[in-house]
């Protein structure tokens, strides 16, 4: 008989612990539920269950069919159950529980089930959260390209990703033979020592250090290795994670960057030490060529009265221009740090038109202008105006023989580009045969009095120094685009 000071401790204990009692009665076909128990299933106080709806409230499948099964076994085998399932309450909450049921037996026959009925909702979804991530962290350190370990506070290893494994040449089973220690550069064992001690001692949490390792084949490993210590709830050192990221190739990729730089560098000096000797050297040689074919002009000219004396001055000619025109392109390519200015694209192309108004009278040029007034580009202005009129004077130099130039230009703008697009219906280009030398130096692919295969090379050049990009389309005899990037000014 319960006296009532223990009635009210059982009861007390119910609440809190929210463990409900439930009995069944076979002969009476009773189900008795406490009043913690129908606060479970969050049913009314007054609200009498029996079997079948007893059952129906745990979920429909697996967890309704276990219970079932258990309930049954319980009666009839006489064999006691504690399980952990869902239930469906009665205002549509999924519900964990504990469900426990034992049998009374009189004359080998049960007679009664009585059980506890337990509220382990939230622990379990904490549990199976927690279990969840540490699952999606224990795929995470298995399938982490860097090479990742838990050690102990000696040194030796819990587990080995297989990155590590993969970094060092060893299996897990061989990695777990040697030490942390053991794998070390025996010139780099004292690195990070004394930051090792500090965490486990709780004077750091983490730290990184650049350290060697050896190999299985004998092979020195370069890496960067991060260590942080993990702590349980009291702050005591459980053991610690380390990731340890192979640099060997890097590094040796490089060195050999660094060495090729600085073999680069050197010839380059070289090569412009050689470029300033030669030019002024050649200078200095045209200078005395052409001031000594002056003196012989005007001491002796009855000995320029000849065919070869022409000749002759003309090639020291060429010499000169020839000089000119490697020196432009030199400079434009040794120029750094150029400083570009906003120019308005239309103000500058209507001063190259106004500079070869007289040629695109005489060979009687149709020009189709769309070019939006407002569009500024960042570019160099002597280099703008000698892009526009190397393009504008070549349009009109390939024309078609026999017919007046055609010349349509337009713009559009892309991402932070203005692109200048110039289109004329005169000679085209083969760009099957000639597209990988367009622009090559003294490159010619017409038959013309005034080329002399530099325009397109300067242009380009100009228009790759100020930060752009020059594309080209064309089909013999019908028309060639030239598509040139510019850099946009907002």
């Amino acid at each position: 008989m319960i006296n009532k000071n223990e009635s009210s401790l059982f009861n007390f204990i119910q609440e809190h612990a929210a463990i409900g009692t439930w009995e069944y009665d076979i002969k009476l076909a009773t189900l008795q539920w406490s009043s913690e128990t129908k606060k479970i299933h969050d049913v009314s106080p007054d609200y009498k269950p029996d079997v079948d709806s007893g059952l129906s409230f745990y979920k429909a499948g697996q967890d309704r069919d276990t219970i079932t099964q258990l309930f049954t076994d319980c009666i009839n085998k006489h064999a006691n159950f504690d399980t952990e399932l869902q239930i469906v309450t009665a205002t549509g909450h999924d519900k964990w529980v504990r469900s426990i049921g034992m049998p009374i037996i009189e004359n080998n026959k049960c007679i009664k089930v009585q059980g506890l009925f337990q509220d382990i909702d939230e622990k379990t979804k904490i549990t199976k959260t927690l279990a969840l991530k540490e699952q999606h962290l224990r795929k995470t350190f298995e399938s982490a390209l860097v090479g990742m370990a838990i050690i102990d506070l000696k040194g030796n290893w819990i587990d080995i990703n297989q990155s590590l494994c993969n970094t060092f040449g060893y299996t897990k089973e061989e990695f777990k033979k040697y030490s942390l220690k053991e794998l070390t550069h025996p010139e780099d064992i004292k690195i990070g020592y004394k930051s090792m001690i500090d965490m486990i001692n709780g004077n750091l949490e983490d730290f990184e250090a650049e350290k060697r390792y050896i190999g299985k084949n004998g092979q020195t490993i370069s890496a960067i290795i991060y260590t942080s210590i993990i702590r349980d709830d009291d702050g005591k050192p459980l053991h610690i994670v380390a990731q340890i990221n192979d640099r060997t190739q890097i590094k040796k990729s490089n060195s050999e960057v660094v060495q090729l730089l600085e073999t680069t560098e050197y010839q380059n000096k070289r090569l412009l030490n050689f470029a300033q000797i030669v030019s002024h050297n050649l200078r200095s040689h045209y200078s005395n060529l052409d001031m000594l074919l002056d003196i012989l002009k005007i001491d002796r000219p009855e000995s320029t009265k000849n065919e070869i004396f022409p000749l002759i001055k003309e090639a020291v000619t060429h010499l000169g221009e020839t000089l000119e025109n490697l020196n432009e392109v030199a400079t434009i390519n040794l120029k750094k740090d150029l400083k570009t200015e906003s120019l308005n694209l239309l103000d500058h192309f209507n001063k190259a038109l106004s500079s070869i108004s007289a040629l695109i009278i005489e060979s009687k040029t149709t020009l189709i202008v769309d070019i939006d007034k407002t569009l500024s580009v960042k570019a160099i202005p002597a280099y703008l105006d000698s892009i526009l009129l190397n393009f504008l004077t070549n349009a009109i130099r390939y024309k078609k023989q026999n017919e007046p130039a055609k010349i349509e230009i337009k713009t559009e703008t892309e991402d932070n580009f203005v692109i200048l697009i110039i289109k004329d219906y005169g000679q085209g280009i083969d760009l099957k045969k000639h597209s990988k030398k367009l622009f090559g130096m003294y490159k010619t692919f017409h038959k013309h009095e005034e080329s002399r295969g530099l325009g397109l090379f300067i242009t380009k050049n100009q228009v790759e120094a100020i930060g752009g990009k020059i594309k080209v389309e064309s089909t013999v005899n019908e028309y060639t685009t030239f598509y040139t990037y510019l850099k946009k000014h907002e």
